[in-house]
């Protein structure tokens, strides 16, 4: 496996033999395909990271993320939701399927 993207909290791994993906999400590595990998850049991106400083929207600053058709859990404090925004950016940036704000509304 070869290791593509790495954060403080999360690494993003290719397998080419098994042609799908892993990420290391610390306590569990999920296995991906790059259908499943979209489907987490959507949740994440559409995470509200504002709500986590509004103690009336995020009392306790948590967010629960649920990947795979429910098959994987995981409860996710304010500094880990901001690592993983930055880390699925640079993930599709590395693989070379990010497209830019700019590009689309030109």
């Amino acid at each position: 496996m070869n290791v593509i993207v790495a954060s403080s909290y999360y690494t993003l791994y290719q397998s080419a033999k098994e042609r799908c993906f892993y990420v290391d999400f610390g306590q569990k590595m999920v296995r991906m395909s790059l259908c499943q990998l979209l489907a987490l850049r959507y949740k994440v991106m559409s995470i509200p990271i504002e709500s986590h400083f509004d103690g009336d929207l995020n009392e306790h600053g948590f967010e629960i993320l649920t990947l795979c058709n429910k098959e994987h859990l995981f409860v996710l404090n304010t500094y880990e939701i901001l690592d993983l925004k930055g880390f699925v950016q640079q993930s599709f940036t590395a693989l070379g399927l990010s497209v830019d704000a700019e590009t689309v509304s030109a």
